[in-house]
């Protein structure tokens, strides 16, 4: 099985599921080689084709209880698709809290999924902040992290005003240095010691209100 995270929200695309998929495609030991499950979408399947597929439900990683919570939503990648989810989601609900997207790719002309309807949502309003991250744009690469990072004092104020952090994507790396650029981020803008920022993210896990979807 391949699992894909949900892009859509059952309010605002009633009866349809949505998921965002990248195409895998690579070469190894001299032979074309790709996705099992993405080159299916791809190459393989028509319209009118009946796929089979399952549900798995993340009990955890869900809109804040509260509509009126600010969150922030952090997904480069095809790990920006549970937000789009949650951003159509809270649009149909009428939720009144901020919203504030950190998105990153490797080049805006190729690979910035959905802006159309990102870039609809912040110049409404739907998203309060979109700030985004194409790291081969230019010289010096950047990343997500370093988004954060240059927003610190901004970032930390949404935590104090009772933010939810979410986090969807690359496991083996950006997942890390997110985490780490959030501790950072805390240890230095509430001035406290590594182990007082620690102990601060981990709560914030406790209360649910730092969620990771990683893979």
């Amino acid at each position: 099985p391949r699992l894909y995270s949900i892009s859509s929200s059952p309010l605002a695309h009633a009866g349809q599921i949505h998921t965002t998929v990248a195409v895998v495609r690579f070469n190894a030991h001299n032979r074309d080689r790709g996705g099992v499950c993405s080159t299916q979408f791809a190459d393989r399947a028509s319209v009118s084709d009946r796929i089979p597929l399952y549900i798995q439900p993340n009990k955890r990683f869900r809109l804040p209880a509260d509509p009126d919570a600010p969150m922030i939503m952090i997904g480069p990648g095809t790990g920006v698709a549970p937000f789009r989810g949650f951003l159509h989601e809270r649009r149909a609900l009428g939720s009144k809290g901020r919203n504030w997207l950190f998105f990153g790719e490797r080049s805006a002309a190729s690979d910035y999924l959905y802006r159309d309807e990102l870039e609809a949502m912040r110049n409404d309003s739907h998203l309060t902040r979109l700030d985004t991250a194409f790291s081969r744009d230019q010289e010096e690469k950047i990343y997500v992290q370093d988004r954060m990072t240059e927003q610190a004092p901004l970032f930390w104020s949404w935590l104090q005003d009772g933010a939810s952090v979410y986090v969807c994507g690359d496991a083996s790396r950006m997942a890390k240095d997110v985490h780490t650029a959030l501790q950072g981020i805390v240890e230095k803008q509430g001035g406290m010691s590594a182990q007082a920022a620690g102990d601060y993210v981990q709560s914030l896990k406790e209360t649910h209100r730092y969620h990771r979807d990683v893979y």
